[in-house]
């Protein structure tokens, strides 16, 4: 909990600072902003909602994907070293978000029609519309938050469990093997070492994109419940 409040406190300032005194020759921190904010607004809202729709549903998006990236650093920062993303309580938030979001997004638009257009598909024999309903019950409004959930926590757990493996190991080997034992086997701590580098540089591009699916899929089951046809 301290590390999600460090780092909501953290974006809060970055944000403000880097949006405070826009300039048209821009600064440092200004065009870091800008990136990020134009990445998320052109490459995942617009893109997915259009701009009438993306305009509404961008701010919540933004926070989606901001407090998500941010939470997923955490996991490979030395004396952290732990997401706020793989305790399950922030991904099931975030899903529980998508989720109202796209239940919000078709009622406002079709009312209760939405919820015939998202079980009953067009075109199918009467005798298999109930069990197909079942199925398109099941998969969107049970089966998605769920998976949204889980994909986001797994990965960020799994990450940290390697990260925890490699390090320990060569704490392991240097410490215990080869200085306190002198044993040269303890030399096999440069391979976990490297190992663990290799991974915390994986787990940098698993931080972003992770974000970036999450913010993306609840664009996308956004766009689904504005959609006119299944």
């Amino acid at each position: 909990m301290l590390i999600r409040i460090l780092v909501v406190v953290l974006l809060i300032v970055l944000l403000g600072i880097g949006t405070r005194r826009m300039k048209i020759v821009p600064t440092r921190a200004q065009v870091v902003v800008e990136f990020l904010l134009g990445f998320v607004r052109n490459n995942i809202v617009i893109e997915t909602l259009g701009e009438k729709e993306g305009k509404r549903f961008m701010p919540v998006l933004m926070t989606i994907f901001f407090v998500t990236f941010g939470m997923n650093l955490t996991g490979v920062i030395p004396g952290l070293q732990i997401a706020g993303t793989s305790v399950i309580g922030l991904p099931l938030i975030m899903a529980v978000i998508a989720y109202v979001l796209f239940i919000y997004a078709g009622i406002r638009k079709f009312g209760l029609r939405f919820f015939k257009n998202a079980l009953i598909l067009p075109g199918v024999p009467v005798a298999l519309t109930p069990f197909l309903a079942l199925l398109e019950f099941l998969s969107t409004f049970i089966l998605r938050p769920i998976t949204l959930t889980l994909r986001l926590l797994m990965n960020m757990v799994a990450g940290h469990m390697l990260l925890l493996l490699c390090f320990s190991a060569t704490e392991f080997f240097f410490i215990t093997v080869l200085a306190n034992q002198g044993n040269p086997v303890g030399l096999l701590g440069v391979g976990t070492f490297a190992f663990g580098i290799a991974f915390t540089v994986l787990e940098l591009f698993v931080a972003a994109l992770q974000a970036y699916v999450i913010t993306i899929l609840a664009a996308i089951y956004i766009q689904m419940a504005l959609a006119e046809e299944h």
